[in-house]
């Protein structure tokens, strides 16, 4: 008997073979470029730094350009000084000894001049108290002077002035009408402050101080114009004033004349040193404060 084997048809009668793959073959795949696998660098950080880079150096390239361009014109816009003008109330110096002290900074060009050095040579003028000094273009210099206002004298060489400053003209033995003052060296402003306080009391009694001694142990001392010296002691200036405003009202102002001191280092009180001839067998006076 033979047998015979059919494969089955497919339905429709069509037959479709299934394609194999051969054993042993490789199989090609398209590979990327090699800058495309790579990571890319991040360039924004980049960026910024240079933006920030970049302003300085543009400013210090306009610094140069205008520093180049400035020393090219300078020759062109430096100009010799033409006038010098001196302003402020001048009472004590003359304009013409100003300018002979300026002279010799004046030759400078407007650029070149030493105003601070110009400033400072006017200002050791003994009686300039601050000088102001600048620039007016093209080719003036302004010159604002301010004069010392001097109020006493400070020894026999010097003067004060309203601050309490010292300072020496030549002229100084010409003002022996302003009052005396003396003191430590130190004490200037505080002799000055003292003057201006007691002078303001003493004038509604009709005193004027001639002179006013800071002593040693810190003492004061009065003579007034009018012949009366005052001891005042150390302290409580104000308080010793004003309790003596009070008695001389009530009891020393018809007899001034015949007052040659009065003592107010007294804690209660006063003493009175009459002058000759005094009116009691006595010499000196004591008046207590009830």
């Amino acid at each position: 008997m033979v047998a015979t084997l059919r494969h089955p048809q497919p339905i429709g009668g069509a037959t479709r073979r299934q394609p194999i793959a051969a054993r042993g073959a490789s199989r090609m795949v398209a590979q990327e470029p090699l800058a495309a696998r790579l990571p890319k660098p991040d360039l924004s950080g980049v960026g910024r730094g240079l933006k920030r880079l970049g302003w300085p150096l543009l400013l210090v390239a306009l610094g140069l350009g205008t520093y180049e361009g400035a020393q090219r014109l300078l020759p062109y816009a430096d100009r010799p000084i033409a006038r010098v003008s001196v302003q402020g109330e001048l009472s004590y110096i003359s304009q013409q000894a100003v300018q002979e002290r300026i002279a010799p900074y004046v030759s400078a060009s407007f650029f070149t001049i030493n105003l601070a050095g110009m400033r400072a040579e006017l200002e050791q003028m003994p009686w300039i108290a601050h000088a102001e000094v600048r620039r007016v273009w093209p080719d003036q210099v302004s010159i604002t002077l301010e004069e010392q206002l001097p109020v006493a004298r400070w020894g026999n060489e010097a003067l004060l002035n309203n601050q309490g400053r010292a300072f020496a003209p030549r002229e100084a033995a010409n003002y022996e009408h302003l009052p005396m003052l003396s003191g430590p060296q130190r004490a200037q402003q505080q002799v000055m402050q003292q003057y201006q306080v007691l002078s303001q009391l003493l004038r509604p009694m009709g005193f004027t101080i001639s002179s006013l001694e800071l002593r040693e142990h810190g003492s004061w001392f009065i003579s007034t114009a009018q012949g009366v010296e005052i001891l005042l002691g150390r302290d409580h200036l104000v308080d010793k004033m004003r309790r003596f405003a009070g008695i001389h009202d009530k009891v020393l102002k018809q007899q001034i004349a015949n007052i040659a001191r009065i003592d107010l280092r007294y804690a209660n009180g006063l003493a009175v040193a009459w002058r000759e001839p005094v009116p009691s067998t006595a010499t000196e006076t004591t008046v207590a404060v009830q």
